[in-house]
């Protein structure tokens, strides 16, 4: 005969078994919604409105001469840095392996390495980037392991802040070079106070978040009460409860400083991997870009390139080659081959390698 004190509560029991189940649910539903046929048809209209835009930015700069000093670049420095974007990937990657293991979450590097291919796949094709790529990665990652998907989300959450430090840091040597060597037109000098207000705005935002992150998720919970009332798909508790389990996983993360530093290291390494193919790109042409203008030039072109076009495609390339014209002696035709070898490097390699990992992962879950 069963002891009943052994016996676990009948209601609690159902209780843990609905809520394991709606997590499993809500985790399928996401993923699921990364590729359904109206995510598809926004990100295929998406881009064809990006590739018309590059067309006629290259129609108004001359393709033929674009394509004359792009048949001049020298194929060694394009496959330098078509490797170090790859190996500014892996750097991120173990950004977040860093990161899980302080968690708790145990994972191959191999096997993570592949799904953070895929995670930039979903970034780079996704309107609106990050949106689309780190519920997709904290997603897999939760039908990969034990981690459950608040745990996998706080993950993605610290490496992406811990991946900004290097960007702000960079983009204000960038800009002192700048401030101090050359007269800044209007648009540029937008871009600088921009990049500056961004330096400071951002990680206030976050420490103002973190230090009311109780307020904040009831704000959360406030706003999300007119949709609960409407359907039953959606569990103001549930939601709650989620916050709360990503808040604990934010604060295990944020009591080990080690691990902390150590991220920080490779988010620094990925970061020089990320910036240095648009100075390899000038040495393929002849036509060397100063590295600390490529420190001003890259945190300039991300900005710009946050638009609804997939990867800030057209968005990134026009602004490149009119800050490359603006501050350098570059001819327009020669701005737009370096960026053309810069992109290529670091955009559509990505897509064609992060698109095969995204096959895989997709697969494999």
């Amino acid at each position: 005969m069963s002891d009943p004190d052994s016996d676990p509560d009948p209601d609690t029991a159902a209780d843990g078994e609905a809520t394991a189940h709606g997590d499993e649910e809500s985790a399928v539903t996401l993923g699921a919604g990364w590729g359904d046929r109206r995510t598809v048809a926004k990100t295929a209209l998406a881009f064809l409105v990006a590739v018309v835009l590059v067309y006629l930015l290259g129609a108004v700069v001359g393709w033929d001469r674009t394509v004359s000093r792009l048949r001049t670049a020298q194929l060694e420095w394009v496959a330098a840095a078509c490797v170090s974007t790859l190996l500014c990937l892996v750097a991120w990657g173990k950004t977040w392996h860093v990161v899980l293991r302080a968690i708790g979450v145990t994972v191959p590097f191999r096997k993570l390495i592949v799904t953070f291919f895929a995670a930039t796949f979903a970034n780079y094709v996704t309107p609106m980037g990050q949106a689309g790529g780190e519920p997709f990665i904290a997603y897999v990652l939760a039908r990969d392991t034990e981690a459950t998907f608040e745990q996998s989300l706080a993950s993605v959450v610290t490496a992406d802040l811990v991946r900004l430090l290097p960007f702000f840091t960079a983009g204000g040597l960038g800009l002192g070079y700048l401030l101090f060597t050359a007269q800044l037109a209007g648009p540029i000098e937008r871009f600088a106070v921009l990049l500056a207000a961004l330096a400071v705005g951002l990680p206030a935002i976050a420490v103002v978040g973190w230090r009311f992150r109780e307020r904040l998720r009831d704000l959360v919970v406030r706003a999300l009460a007119p949709v609960a009332r409407r359907t039953d798909r959606l569990s103001l508790e549930s939601v709650r409860d989620r916050i709360t389990r990503l808040y604990g996983s934010l604060e295990v993360i944020a009591d080990s400083p080690r691990v902390v530093v150590t991220a920080i290291a490779f988010a620094y390494v990925g970061w020089v991997l990320f910036a240095i193919p648009l100075y390899f790109a000038g040495l393929a042409l002849g036509t060397p870009v100063s590295a600390l203008l490529v420190c001003f030039l890259v945190p300039a072109s991300v900005i710009a390139g946050s638009t609804p076009l997939p990867g800030g495609l057209a968005a990134i390339e026009g602004t490149l080659v009119a800050l490359l014209t603006a501050l350098t002696a570059l001819a327009t035709a020669d701005a737009l081959a370096v960026v053309a070898i810069y992109r290529l490097a670091s955009y559509w390699l990505v897509i064609v390698v992060g698109g095969i990992a995204a096959l895989w992962v997709i697969r494999r879950v």
